[in-house]
Formats: C-alpha cells, sequence, structure tokens
C-alpha cells in the first residue's frame, strides 16, 4: 500500500481520474487486483511522502495470543493478566494447540486476504444483552472440554500462519478495523465503555491518516448497485459517519447520504453494510452452479453434478483382521464374582480402591475383605430385606439403578458387585442435580426401556437431590417412578449363615447395562453378558499384561466405558489396587493423577487426553515427580485423531521424569463393542508405530490418501495399536449397506467378538441394525454368517495391521455429499488466534438439515470480557480459516454467554441439548453470524423470465382450443329505478339529503358511540340537512371558495365530518376528507396532512378548533411550515344561517369529492369521484346488502378514504338505513365496544376492519366467557363484512369465528370486501349469493405466475377466501399484465375492472395524463376490444365454482393473490410479501409481527419481538431457517425490533415500503441487525 502518508486533496486532477478509473476497472473486472495495486502505487508513487517507515504487521508467535488487530504498531502493552483460577504456569491453553495446525490455519487465513472479504458488522442496541461484569462472572470450567474432545493443540500454527500473512499487509487489517467499526451503532458506546487501550500520539496521527482514506468497501467493489446516479469513483466515496477504531473516534465532516432506489436519502450506515454485504455476496461461491431448472419438477433443488477430480478408493476389497488367540490361563475364574469371592476369601487384607478427598489426599482404602463381605450384605439385603417373603421387591434379573456421585467409587463398588452377587443388572447413571438437567429426559428414556423402578444410592447422595417442598424427591422430567433405596453399611442386614450367594458360571445372561447417548441425544442401555464381562476382562489383562497385586491410578468415570472395565472389573479379577482420582480433585489439582503415580510407584495409569493436557500446565509445580514405575499409560480417548498431539506434548514435559514414548498406550473403545484396539506396552528400545499424515481433503472423500503437497490440510493420526485378542475386525461403508471397503477407504469399524455388548437392552429393533451386522463383499454376498457389531468408530486398518481411528459416526457432518469430523471443525476454529473471545473446550458443532441438505452450526461460549468487535472478528475469521482448511462453508456461528452451553454431567457440552435448543430458539446467543449466501448452494437456478413476444392470436386460439373460457366474472344487473323510489329521482347525494329532509325530517340516520357504548350525537334528516347548510353558509362567507375549490376536511370520525361532507356538496365545493394528525405523534402525521392538503391545492380548511390549536401549535411548526396553510375555519360554533342558494351541478360527470390514501407502497394517490360514480356505489350496495329505511348497521370503520368513507359518509343518506357508527380508536380504551354494541342493538349487518378483528381476537380472545356473563350474544348477526383492499386474511377470519363462536356468532357470517384505488367497491359479500368458498394453491407454481390448485394440507399448499361476491353492475376480467390479453380460467393475472362507479381518474396536479389514461382507460389487446377497463394493480384469478349464484348460473368466485406494486421479484420468481410474513412469524412464539421488503436484491426481513430482548438473536437462524425451507430463498438481513415498530395504516395493512425507508435512514431503533453472508 504505497499510500499511507498520501494527501489526496492535493494531488492533480488528472492523476485523480486515473485512479477514479482504476477503480472502475477493478470493480468491473477488468483488471486483476495485482494489476490495480501495482498500477496505483506506480501513479501515486512521486506523492507519497519520505517519512520513516512504520511497520504495521504483528508476527503472531504461537506463545503470543494478542489480538493482531488491538495495536497497528508492536508497541508494548500490558497484557491483560490471563485467566488462571486454578493453574499456575503455563499462559497457553495447549490442549487443542498444534504447531501443524496453527501454521495451517494461518495460511488459508492469509489465501482469503487476496479476496479481502468485508463483513458488514451487526448492529446491537447497547441495552440489549448487557454482558455481567467479568468479576462477578465466574469462568465457566474451560477445563471440562467435552468428554472426547482431544487435544487440538495441532492446528494453531495453521491458522497464525495464515493470519500472520493477513497482518503484513496494513491495507487488510484497515480494511477490517474500519468496516468492523464504523458499522457499529454503538459507536459512541464503544468509546464510552473505552477498552482501556490508548495509542501513542503518534500513531493516532498516522492512523487516521490511513483511515481518511481508506474505502469503507472491500478493494474490489462493484459498481455501487443502490444508488441510481452514474459512479464518480472518488477516493472517499460512501465513507461512514462514525468511524470508530479502538478509542479513535472519527466523525466526518461530511456524512456521507446516499440515495435509496426510491429517492429517500439513506444513512450511509445502513446502507454502507449492505453495500458491503452486496460486495461480500458477489465472490464467487465454491461450487458453480449448474444451468438446471425445470419449472415444475417436484424436487426444486439443484442436483451437485459429481466433479471427476474427487478422489476414489482404487486398493484391493479389505481381508478382516484377526486379532491373536485368546490364551487360556489356569487360574482364570469361571465367573468374575468369582474371583471376588476368591480374593476376598484369600487375600483379606489386600488393598482394592484408596479414594481420594477434594485435597488429592488419600481418604480411606478398601480392602478385598471388605468389598467382599459388604457386597454380600448388599446381594441379601436387596434379594430378601426389601419386600416381603412371599412379594419380594426384587427377583434376579431385575433392572436396578446405581445413582452415585464420582466422588465415592466405594459405594460404587460395593453396589455393582453387590448387585452381580444377586444377579439383579446395574445400570449405572449419572447423578441428576436439577429437575431439568440438560438430557434428564433421555436418561428417562434409558430407565424406562430398561424397565428400571429401583434406584441404589448413597446416604450423602440421596439428601443432596432436588426436593419437593414436602421433602419428597422431586420427579425428574421424564423419569419413571423410582423407589430409593440406601445402601451405607450401617442399613445392611448381614446374611444368615446358612445364605451363600448363587455364583454360577459365566453364561449369556445380561451382567449389568452401560449407558450410551446417541448422535441425536437418545439415551439407549447396551447390555453386556456375563460371559462377554469376563471375557472382555481375560482379553485386558492379555493385551495388558496385568499382573497380580499391581497398583493402577484411574481418572475415568468409574461407571461406565474404560474406568469401569479397567478400574473396576479387570483390576479385581487380577488383585489389583485401584487408586481413583474423581473429577472433581482433577478440577483443583490437575496434577494430582501424576502424584499418585509417583507416590504409590503405580505400574498402570488410565488417563484421557485432558488430563495430559492439566499435568503439562500445571508441572512447573512440581519439581520431583517421577513416572519411570509406569509400564502403561492407556489413553483412553486415543482414537481421537487430535490425541496424538497431546501424548507428544506430554512425553515432551515428562520424559525427563521417567516417562518413556513406549509406555503411552492409546486404545480405541465404544459402548458397543467396548475395547476394539489398544497399543500394547512396548519392550524398550523397540521401534515405535508410524504415524499416518491424512489429506483432509480425501478424508472428506472417505479416501485415505497421503498428504505431501499441502501440508496446511493435513491430519495426523497415531495408531491405537492392534486388535483385541480373540477378535475379529472389518471396515465397512458407513451408510446404507454394510459392503466391504478397500484397503484405502475410511470406512466403519466393525468387531465380532464374545468381549462385546450384546443388544440395546428393549430397544430389538435398534439392536439388530448395530450388533447383527454381516459385511457383504463386492458382489453383495455375505462374507459369512458370524454377526459383527458396530462400533460407531470411522478409520481403517494400516500396515503391519495396526488399526488408525480418524473420527466417530455420532461426529460425522455430511454435507454435498463430503463427510467433514466435528472435531476437526472444532480444532480449527480454536486454532484461529487470538482465543480471548470464546473458552476452549465450550464449543458445540453439529449438523441441521435445511434446504434438503446437511448445513454445519458451530456454538461456542464468549467471555464476558470479550468486546463485540473482538467477537465478530474471531468469528469471520473461523468462516475463513474452515473454508480454507475444510473446503466447507458455515451456515450459522453463535457465541452465547459464559456458561451458557448445557452440560453433560462431567463438564463436557451436551451437543444434541444445544442443537435442540438453538432449533427451539431458546439458546439466546450474544452473537450470531449467519452465511446460508456461502454455503447454501443447492438452490435452484434463478428463473429466466421468456420475452414477451407471443402474438394475440396465438393466445386467443391456445385459450379456445384449450376450451378455456376467458377468465370473468359480473354482478348481477343494477337494474332501472322504480317509481315508488322517489328519493332515487334525485341524481345528486345533496338532492337526497334535502329531499329526506323534507319527507321525513326526525328519521335518524346517525348515531355516534363513544368509548362507553353511550350515544354521544345523533343526527335526523332534518338536523343534517340544516348543520350542512351552516357550514355551507360560513365556507360561502369566510372561506372565500369559488365553485369547483377543493376543501380539506380535518376531523376527527364522526357526524361533524358527515355535515361538513354535504356542506361542501351544498356550497359546490370539493370536499377532501383527511385523518387529523395524531397529537402525540406529530412529526411521523402531520406531514401526510401537510402533504394532502398542498397536493389537492385546497382553497380552505374545515376543521374543529382543537385540530385548528393544534396545527398553529409551536409543536407542529417543527415539523411543518405552519404559516403557509390555506384559510382555516374553525365550525364548532356556527352562527344559524342559510345560504342562499343550494349549488346544483349541471352535470353528473361533474366531481363529487376526492378520495386520497396512502399505498402499502408508501404512495400517496387521490382519485376523482363523480356524482353519477357516488350513485351508483351507493346503489349497488344498497341492492347487495338489502338497505333501506328500517334497517340498522354497525361501521367500526375509519371514515376517510376507500370504501370505509362510502359506508360512513354516503351510504346512509342514498339509502335512508340507520348507522351506529363506533370509531375505530375508542376500541382501544374499551374493547368489548363493538361487540356489545352489536348485541345490545340486535345488529344484523356490520362492516369493520382488519385491525378491528385482530383487536378483538388478541385482546377478547380468552374473555369470551366473562362477555357471556355480561349478556353479550352475536346469534344476531347475519353478516359482518371486513373492509379491506388486500388479499383475505383467512386465519384471522377464522380464528374470530372460532373464538366467538360460544357468544352464538354463526361460523358464515364473516366475510370480506375488496376495493382498490380505481374503484372503491369490486367485491362485497352481501345477503344474497353463496358463501364466499376457499380454494388451495401450490405456492410454488404461484412464484411462476401460475394457479394450480391443490388438496388442502398438501405441501407448499396455501389457502385462498374468495373476496366477496362481486357487487351490481361490476364485471372483472383477469389481463396477462404484460401482454394485456385476457387470461382463461383459473389463470394469474391482472383483475380489471369496469363499472359505473370506477374513479374517473387520478387527480394530479403535474397532469400525468399517460399514467391516468393507462389506469383507468385502458382496452385488451385483442377479445372485447372496445370496453374500457380501469387496471386494479391486483394479481388474481376467477375460477367457475359449483355453486349457484341469485339467477340460478354457477357461481364465479374472484380471489385476490395481492398488489403487484408489492410484490417481491427475487430469483426471476414474483413472491407476495404476506406469504413470506406468514411462515416467518410461524418459526418462534415471540415473533409478533413481521414484514418483508427487498433492497438491492437482498431480502430484508423485519421482525417485532414480543419476548425478552435476550431471545433477539433466536430469531436470526430461525427466520433464516423458515424462509429457505418454504420459499427457497435466502434472506439478506434480520432486523429484530419492538413491537408496534411495523407501521400500519388505517385499514391494519403494513407499510412496507414506509419501513424500508425507515431502516434505510436508520430510524427504527433495531434490538438488533444481522447481515446475513
Amino acid at each position: 500500500m504505497a499510500d499511507r502518508g498520501v494527501d489526496f486533496a492535493v494531488l492533480p486532477k488528472e492523476v485523480r481520474n486515473h485512479l477514479a478509473e482504476l477503480e472502475l476497472e477493478l470493480s468491473e473486472g477488468d483488471i486483476t487486483q495485482k494489476g490495480y495495486e501495482k498500477k496505483r502505487a506506480k501513479l501515486l508513487g512521486p506523492y507519497v511522502p519520505h517519512t520513516q517507515h512504520v511497520d504495521v504487521s504483528i508476527k503472531l508467535t504461537p506463545g503470543n495470543t494478542s489480538d493482531p488487530t488491538s495495536s497497528p504498531n508492536p508497541v508494548p502493552i500490558a497484557a491483560p493478566r490471563q485467566h488462571r483460577a486454578h493453574r499456575s504456569g503455563g499462559t497457553r491453553d495447549d490442549r487443542y494447540r498444534s504447531d501443524i495446525h496453527t501454521e495451517a490455519v494461518q495460511a488459508a487465513l492469509a489465501r482469503h486476504k487476496e479476496e479481502k472479504m468485508a463483513l458488514p458488522m451487526p448492529t446491537k442496541r447497547r441495552s440489549a444483552f448487557v454482558q455481567s461484569p467479568a468479576e462477578n462472572c465466574t469462568p465457566p470450567d474451560t477445563s471440562s472440554a467435552s468428554e472426547d474432545e482431544g487435544s487440538l493443540r495441532r492446528r494453531q500454527a495453521a491458522i497464525s500462519a495464515m493470519l500472520a500473512q493477513n497482518l503484513q499487509s496494513p491495507e487488510y487489517w484497515i480494511n477490517r478495523t474500519v468496516q468492523g467499526s464504523s458499522t457499529s451503532s454503538s459507536a459512541s458506546s464503544t468509546l464510552s465503555h473505552g477498552d482501556g487501550k490508548t495509542l501513542s500520539q503518534g500513531q493516532t496521527s498516522v492512523l487516521a491518516d490511513v483511515l481518511a482514506h481508506t474505502r469503507i468497501e472491500s478493494s474490489n467493489v462493484p459498481p455501487d448497485v443502490t444508488s441510481s446516479v452514474p459512479q464518480e469513483r472518488n477516493s472517499k466515496a460512501d465513507v461512514a459517519p462514525n468511524i470508530v477504531v479502538r478509542g479513535i473516534s472519527r466523525i466526518q465532516s461530511r456524512t456521507s447520504m446516499m440515495d435509496t432506489a426510491g429517492g429517500v436519502p439513506a444513512h450511509s450506515r445502513v446502507s454502507t453494510k449492505i453495500q458491503q454485504l452486496l460486495n461480500t455476496l458477489k465472490r464467487p461461491k465454491r461450487p458453480p452452479l449448474s444451468e438446471f431448472f425445470v419449472d415444475d419438477s417436484e424436487e426444486i433443488v439443484e442436483v451437485p453434478q459429481p466433479d471427476p477430480n474427487t478422489p476414489r478408493p482404487e486398493g484391493r476389497q479389505i481381508i478382516p483382521v484377526k486379532g491373536e488367540p485368546l490364551g487360556v490361563v489356569s487360574n482364570w475364574p469361571p465367573a468374575l464374582q468369582a474371583s471376588l469371592a476368591r480374593w476376598g476369601a484369600t487375600q483379606a487384607k489386600s488393598p482394592v480402591l484408596t479414594t481420594l478427598d477434594i485435597t488429592g489426599k488419600p481418604l480411606y482404602t478398601l480392602t478385598y475383605g471388605k468389598l467382599w463381605s459388604r457386597s454380600q450384605k448388599l446381594a441379601y439385603t436387596l434379594l430378601n430385606k426389601l419386600g416381603t417373603k412371599t412379594e419380594p421387591v426384587l427377583k434376579p434379573g431385575d433392572r436396578v439403578a446405581l445413582v452415585y456421585p464420582n466422588s465415592d467409587p466405594g459405594m460404587f463398588w460395593v453396589a455393582f458387585y453387590g448387585c452381580l452377587l444377586a444377579e439383579v443388572i446395574p445400570v449405572p447413571i449419572e447423578v441428576p442435580l436439577s429437575r431439568k438437567d440438560a438430557g434428564s429426559q433421555q436418561i428417562g428414556f434409558l430407565l424406562g426401556s430398561c424397565g428400571v423402578t429401583l434406584a441404589l444410592t448413597s446416604e450423602v447422595c440421596l439428601k443432596g437431590l432436588p426436593k419437593t417442598p414436602n421433602g419428597e424427591i422431586v420427579q425428574f422430567k421424564g423419569w419413571p417412578r423410582l423407589k430409593w433405596v440406601v445402601t451405607d453399611t450401617k442399613y445392611l442386614t448381614k446374611p444368615s449363615k446358612d445364605w451363600q450367594p448363587h455364583i454360577p458360571t459365566a453364561n449369556t445372561d445380561t451382567a449389568y447395562i452401560e449407558y450410551k447417548a446417541s448422535k441425536e441425544g437418545t439415551v439407549m442401555g447396551v447390555a453386556v453378558s456375563k460371559i462377554s464381562m469376563l471375557t472382555h476382562c481375560q482379553a485386558l489383562t492379555q493385551a495388558c499384561n496385568y499382573c497380580e497385586g499391581e497398583t493402577l491410578v484411574n481418572v475415568l468415570d468409574f461407571k461406565k466405558d474404560s474406568g469401569l472395565w479397567h478400574g473396576v472389573l479387570t483390576s479385581v479379577m487380577n488383585r489389583i489396587h485401584t487408586i481413583c482420582v474423581p473429577y472433581s480433585v482433577m478440577k483443583a489439582c490437575p496434577l494430582s493423577w501424576v502424584q499418585r503415580v509417583h507416590v504409590h510407584k503405580a505400574r498402570v495409569a488410565l488417563v484421557k487426553c485432558r488430563d495430559l493436557h492439566w499435568a503439562m500446565m500445571a508441572h512447573r509445580d512440581q519439581k520431583d515427580t517421577n513416572l519411570s514405575t509406569l509400564r502403561m499409560l492407556i489413553v483412553a480417548d486415543g482414537a481421537n485423531p487430535w490425541s496424538v498431539s497431546s501424548c507428544d506434548a506430554f512425553l515432551n514435559v515428562f520424559q525427563s521424569h521417567g516417562l518413556k514414548p513406549e509406555m503411552i498406550c492409546p486404545c480405541a473403545s465404544s459402548p458397543e463393542a467396548m475395547t476394539v484396539a489398544i497399543r500394547r506396552p512396548g519392550a524398550q528400545g523397540a521401534p515405535l508405530p508410524a504415524r499416518a499424515i491424512l489429506s483432509m481433503a480425501g478424508l472428506s472423500h472417505g479416501v485415505i490418501r497421503v498428504n505431501t503437497e499441502d501440508k496446511n490440510s493435513a491430519l495426523t493420526v497415531q495408531d491405537v495399536g492392534h486388535v483385541m485378542p480373540g477378535a475379529l475386525m472389518c471396515i465397512v461403508k458407513p451408510e446404507g449397506q454394510p459392503m466391504l471397503c478397500k484397503t484405502d477407504e475410511i470406512g466403519e469399524i466393525v468387531v465380532n467378538s464374545r468381549a462385546g455388548g450384546t443388544m440395546y437392552y428393549g430397544l430389538p429393533g435398534m439392536t439388530k441394525n448395530t450388533f447383527e451386522v454381516i459385511p457383504l463383499n463386492a458382489g453383495g454376498t455375505p462374507i459369512g454368517d458370524v454377526p459383527f457389531a458396530r462400533t460407531g468408530l470411522l478409520g481403517f486398518v494400516g500396515p503391519g495391521s495396526l488399526v488408525f481411528v480418524v473420527g466417530k459416526i455420532e461426529g460425522l457432518l455430511a454435507v454435498s455429499g463430503r463427510r467433514h469430523n466435528a472435531d476437526d471443525l472444532v480444532a480449527t476454529a480454536l486454532a484461529v488466534e487470538p482465543v480471548k473471545t470464546v473458552y476452549r473446550g465450550r464449543i458445540a458443532v453439529f449438523s441441521i438439515t435445511v434446504f434438503y441438505d446437511e448445513r454445519i452450526v458451530i456454538v461456542a461460549e464468549q467471555r464476558p470480557d470479550a468486546s463485540e468487535e473482538d467477537s465478530f472478528q474471531w468469528m469471520s475469521r473461523v468462516l475463513q480459516a474452515i473454508d480454507g482448511i475444510h473446503q466447507v462453508g458455515l451456515y450459522c456461528l453463535a457465541l452465547v454467554p459464559a456458561n451458557m452451553l448445557p452440560k453433560t454431567p462431567l463438564g463436557g457440552i451436551h451437543v444434541s441439548e444445544t442443537k435442540h435448543h438453538f432449533l427451539d430458539g431458546s439458546l439466546h446467543p450474544c452473537n450470531i453470524l449467519m452465511c446460508p449466501h456461502t454455503c447454501v448452494t443447492n438452490l435452484p437456478k434463478p428463473r429466466q423470465k421468456q420475452p414477451v413476444g407471443v402474438g394475440p392470436a396465438s393466445i386467443m386460439v391456445g385459450n379456445l382450443v384449450a376450451g378455456k373460457r376467458i377468465a370473468q366474472a359480473s354482478g348481477r344487473d343494477l337494474g332501472h329505478l322504480d317509481d315508488q323510489e322517489q328519493s332515487r329521482k334525485h341524481q345528486f347525494l345533496s338532492e337526497a339529503l334535502q329531499w329526506r329532509a323534507q319527507n321525513d325530517p326526525d328519521h335518524v340516520l346517525y348515531m355516534l358511540l363513544n368509548a362507553k357504548g353511550v350515544a354521544v350525537s345523533t343526527a335526523t334528516c332534518s338536523q343534517l340537512h340544516k348543520r350542512a347548510e351552516k357550514i355551507t353558509a360560513a365556507l360561502l362567507e369566510r372561506g372565500g371558495v369559488n365553485t369547483g375549490d377543493n376543501v380539506v376536511l380535518l376531523y376527527p370520525p364522526g357526524i361533524e365530518l358527515i355535515a361538513a361532507f354535504y356542506g361542501c356538496l351544498y356550497a359546490g365545493c370539493i370536499p377532501v376528507t383527511v385523518r387529523p394528525p395524531h397529537p402525540q405523534n406529530l412529526a411521523a402525521t402531520l406531514p401526510t396532512v401537510r402533504m394532502i392538503i398542498d397536493v389537492s391545492k385546497a382553497a380552505c380548511i374545515l376543521t374543529t378548533t382543537m385540530l385548528m390549536k393544534t396545527l398553529r401549535s409551536k409543536e407542529a411548526a417543527a415539523s411543518v411550515n405552519i404559516k403557509t396553510w390555506p384559510n382555516i375555519i374553525d365550525t364548532d360554533d356556527l352562527p344559524r344561517k342559510r345560504p342562499p342558494n343550494i349549488y346544483k351541478p349541471p352535470t353528473a360527470e361533474m366531481l363529487a369529492y376526492l378520495d386520497f390514501s396512502v399505498s402499502t407502497t408508501g404512495m400517496l394517490t387521490g382519485v376523482k369521484m363523480s356524482h353519477s360514480a357516488v350513485g351508483a356505489i351507493c346503489r349497488s350496495i344498497k341492492l347487495q346488502c338489502e338497505l333501506y329505511s328500517s334497517r340498522q348497521i354497525a361501521i367500526c370503520l375509519d371514515p376517510y378514504c376507500g370504501l370505509g368513507f362510502v359506508l360512513w359518509c354516503l351510504s346512509s343518506v342514498y339509502s335512508g338505513h340507520q348507522s351506529i357508527l363506533i370509531p375505530p380508536m375508542e376500541l382501544e380504551t374499551s374493547l368489548p365496544l363493538w361487540l356489545s354494541t352489536l348485541s345490545q342493538y340486535k345488529i344484523r349487518d356490520t362492516f369493520c376492519s382488519y385491525s378491528v378483528l385482530e383487536l378483538c381476537t388478541k385482546g377478547l380472545g380468552t374473555q369470551t366467557e366473562a362477555l357471556k356473563t355480561r349478556g353479550v350474544n352475536l346469534s344476531c348477526v347475519r353478516s359482518c363484512v371486513v373492509i379491506a383492499e388486500e388479499r383475505p386474511r383467512l386465519v384471522l377470519s377464522q380464528s374470530f369465528s372460532k373464538l366467538f363462536k360460544d357468544l352464538g356468532l354463526s361460523p358464515r357470517a364473516v366475510s370480506t370486501a375488496f376495493g382498490s384505488r380505481v374503484n372503491l367497491a369490486i367485491c362485497l359479500q352481501g345477503t344474497a349469493g353463496p358463501d364466499p368458498s376457499t380454494v388451495y394453491v401450490d405456492m410454488k407454481s404461484l412464484q411462476h405466475d401460475r394457479v394450480r390448485l391443490v388438496e388442502r394440507g398438501a405441501p407448499q399448499s396455501l389457502p385462498l377466501m374468495e373476496s366477496g361476491t362481486i357487487l351490481p353492475g361490476v364485471r372483472v376480467i383477469i389481463v396477462n399484465p404484460e401482454t394485456k390479453g385476457p387470461l382463461g380460467d383459473s389463470h394469474l393475472g391482472e383483475i380489471w375492472v369496469t363499472s359505473p362507479h370506477n374513479a374517473s381518474g387520478y387527480y394530479t396536479i403535474y397532469g400525468e395524463e399517460s399514467l391516468q389514461a393507462d389506469h383507468f382507460n385502458t382496452r385488451l389487446t385483442f377479445g372485447e376490444t372496445d370496453t374500457l377497463w380501469a387496471r386494479t394493480g391486483y394479481l388474481g384469478f376467477v375460477r367457475r365454482t359449483e355453486l349457484l349464484d341469485a339467477s340460478g348460473d354457477r357461481h364465479d368466485a374472484l380471489f385476490v393473490v395481492g398488489s403487484l406494486d408489492e410484490t417481491l421479484e427475487l430469483r426471476g420468481l414474483r413472491y407476495h410479501p404476506i406469504d413470506i410474513e406468514t411462515s416467518v412469524s410461524r418459526a418462534h412464539r415471540s415473533i409478533a409481527e413481521s414484514a418483508v421488503f427487498t433492497w438491492t436484491n437482498l431480502l430484508v426481513v423485519v421482525v417485532e419481538l414480543s419476548g425478552s430482548e435476550q431471545e433477539a438473536l433466536d430469531l436470526v437462524p430461525l427466520v433464516t431457517n423458515v424462509v429457505l425451507k418454504e420459499h427457497h430463498l435466502i434472506v439478506g438481513v434480520v432486523v429484530i425490533v419492538d413491537p408496534g415498530v411495523i407501521p400500519i395504516n388505517s385499514r391494519g395493512e403494513k407499510q412496507r415500503m414506509h419501513l424500508r425507508d425507515s431502516f434505510l435512514a436508520d430510524q427504527l431503533d433495531p434490538i438488533y441487525v444481522a447481515y446475513n453472508m
């Protein structure tokens, strides 16, 4: 980066132009990055100031965990004190470290440097997730790594190298830092929470300088898609306003604003992030998409084509490997209990077990005599003292749970051997700590499947179990009811003289059951028969060469696995003295086991990699330990591929303390096959077995390839010795049929041996698939009839019949046909330095199925002191490292607060439970990074739209040939006026009102209710007429208006508004009704009022005193110019004056009123309604709803536009019926108002909006009983019509009907209406006509603009309800919006309408006639070409049903699918926001509402969170998953906001464009914004 100190401002203009051209070439791919840098350096060469060069690179030595981004120069900064609660020495946490691997990871990250990935950092609201201060947050047990977490030490080197290369380039990290921080919404707060890292003055200036000229976007910027302005690329384009780099705040003097697509200036923060995201997404994905898309294929998935370069196995078929024969030794006992009896009698004083206290000092020693006598007592008590003689509680063969803590091996040994002597079957399990332990339900499943009803425990343990308030032990989640028996010696009975335990020769009866958890978290019991138990002990004795009287130190869990097999069973057979070192002692004193070996001169030690690692960490405290007495150091998890580095490192440290390389004996085991292989203790000086260095890429394809060229992606594994004596081993394919593998192929190890488990107890089906496998050869024929057991280990047999294990089936992640091992991914993640962000060993890797493939998720625990930025930095590097080394994309990386991951009883991570929490949305991460764009590569190819070049004739012929009827439908005839209807002779509503005032003056037309249900005002015909006259007089006198002037009516919903409307008609003015501004929210609502007043060029405003004051208030002045209001007339106290005459329009085509409305896309449109249209719409509604003077209807709607206005102001005057008016805002203070009104006045017909239905459903759904007792009865309601301009909300209507069914509401009552801007009332379910029908359409076809009807419950089906019966006088036709030709029945197209009450056009001040003509007077391109139609802008279809309408013809139903303006065009398909929102709202219980919109081809989902803020980040993966699964779309941005943020208009419709503009202008105050990669 040559231009470190260049001042761009002083560069000559031509140089700046050259630079801009270079930028453009690079962004369009005409020049490579390298070429670009070369040319740029050349251009800037002469202008670089020759100051001393500041070296910005940081060397990352493996021992230095400094954050490479924390300081730009190697200036010494006091390192924060490391967390070392109980470990002096060793600042490195070495267990996962490997220098080779660290290098590999460094190199992989360096490769990413060339692509300069700039990930936008998520935005988080500060209040959310306040981390508890580090002091009072106990750091989780960093050491308690997951059980088999091997030591992954090797992997670090790889990453350091990669990063070190990265850091050579200052431009890279400055780019990263700028990007990371400039985008953080908490910019200022980052400062106030200063990290205490101060930079020296010199650095600050250099850095500031660099930052001033650093482009925010990554350098290979594509042309800025967010702005429509031609790009002039200066070097200071799009710099975010607040750049904070580690305590340097740099506020740009000029906040760069970008123009969003709709011309809305967007705050550069959000836009820059989205721009960054787009740049990131423009990087090519790994597998190139093949050209493939079948429109109607059932499987929409892209099928990955096999790669010709995939390595394939080439070896010969494997031959089963035999272990050496199991020798027969004369003094081997006939049963294990017999050896206890023998030693108990002959060697009673010999020690069998020494246990330690918490400090690591010996607590007590149990002798063989004591063990024998106590076990006998327990056996006697169990069989004879628990029940009565005739009805014993236990009989031989029953299963019993053993619940003993790890710190109490003595009690466990007695219980275990006591059960063996009593011939009952022990099932050892962990001590449950709380009612809701992680996985306790699965333990319950184990106890249930084994039929356990009795649990043995110690007195101390029983006291510690959680109790109910009355002292009983709680019922653990999912557990059967248990009886608890305390086995302390004082409660046992001495057997009678004649009683002897029955010790038969070992047979195939079950001896004990060992529990095992599957990948999904199910816990099963592996039954071990008496003969298996004995044979296994014999095989271990032979393999390990155990001798009588040896001493063994056991660090493992003695309840299962090697800890039980070596430490409890084989040791007793050989009269070995076992020293048990419990987990709690290890945590307090990690070196305790090494000290025990030294003190007791032990011959054998039984450990895991974790224990080797802890001993290394603490070994500096101990100078005088000596391990030379050991002949075997058994590494129980030696099968973990990461164990080799632990063994090497341990040997390195302790070789000077007498440890010899041949002592280290890794072994491989599984609960099903028990010990599979173990390295035999070597003779001194014998050559050590070789290592295998395998290629990771080969492993992912299941093939063994020695890695030669690329050491970065190599895996070094050590052997686990030879097959056990007397066993036979094969390698078979892990998936599908058990076919034998080839010699160079990785497969599952299967074993045939007498010394293995026999079955999953109580689960015969699973047993057959695991314990009775017969391998098949290449021809598919079985190789013999001996059954093998699957071990769950993946590996191969190497030279010299040595067994190598490379992973476990349960850690296998199969992504796009390749296999990855969870442990390997953990190793890579933890090798990304610096790990001051997460705890080692507290990390879970699993895969979830999303969109037909496995997706990898990593969840780790974040340290309390990690900053937001460090975490994000670490996460983005983990992505790159895993991508570089494993060639696989991560789907999601989540960090949760310390100690929050579910633990296994021994402190490891409970992976299946973590996965369950993740999918359930109850993980509560504090940081999350989703990368669906990079790893979902099986999306179908985007649809290419066919050019619209088809001639009308062919379409016409096509329709006719197919026998399709053209999709059109019409309401019944409007009919002629009859003479009885006097008022109808008057063409104008103003005349109708005068006629009613004369002929029926006291008839009440309107009644307005307040929140208490009291009629606050009524209007008879004459009152309304007189009130209108007063307003007319005032208008003419004070308003100085002329005929045809527009007058704005600004009133709350009520009778005053109606009177003002007729007052305007009497004066010959054109009324424009406008919703008054909200007094508490003037800033948001007043500008709309102002806009309508300006657009309509109103001559004056009629309003109330209160509103007049508001319009002129100081608060109003803050958001609009109040000095330029037109004349405002307050109509509250008007003098009694009559106008000289009442205006009568010369023709019915004259304008009656203007209807202004803001559409859901944020467009303000006013349409013109003529007098004839007003008459026609009123007549049409009168006929449809059978309205006449004696009827009463209730209206709960906003009266400002559309059909709501028509029903509120016009309809009653025309038809003479009485309207009870309920302003919807009154419902906010009194929810039951509308329903109780319906009941009180016995209303048959009512009209409302969706927001009213929603208020009632959400607010009153639980109170139906209370309403019933108050006497609310809705059986009178015949029709409840929801007035809307959208697709019917079926779910809401149905839930409303179901909820209030108990109050007598008929299930047929609720129906919908449909109107649009061009025609305010197209459909309205009236009294006549069949019930609205519902159909199910295929969502996939809708996306292709087609309708395919499917059965209810079909996958991907969408229920659509008919929008009500088409009104009299209305005709609709479905038209292809591109060709403007008519479509056939059940085809999706735009709804066009013709009727006498169509609006006459848009009211525009610029006279955009073309727009108006297109929407209001359009002709078809063929077919019925002479009719003039209006385009509604809505997509829908017409379907002829089996139902009959009033005239006896088959009924044509109109189904509205959605507004064309609102549809999202993504990947060539058309999506309706409501469908995506429905899926999103189902994703999690805390999602109250959601809205989607697109921004530069990115799908943005805004979600309202109704739960606590800690759930915010749970929603990100769930929302991404559900949209991907149900709509095959990748979400670009997920925005989590508070309830009520998504703007909704008076009709209850979401204002998505308004929301989009607020988001881009950064006005939403979101809780969290996640930018999916």
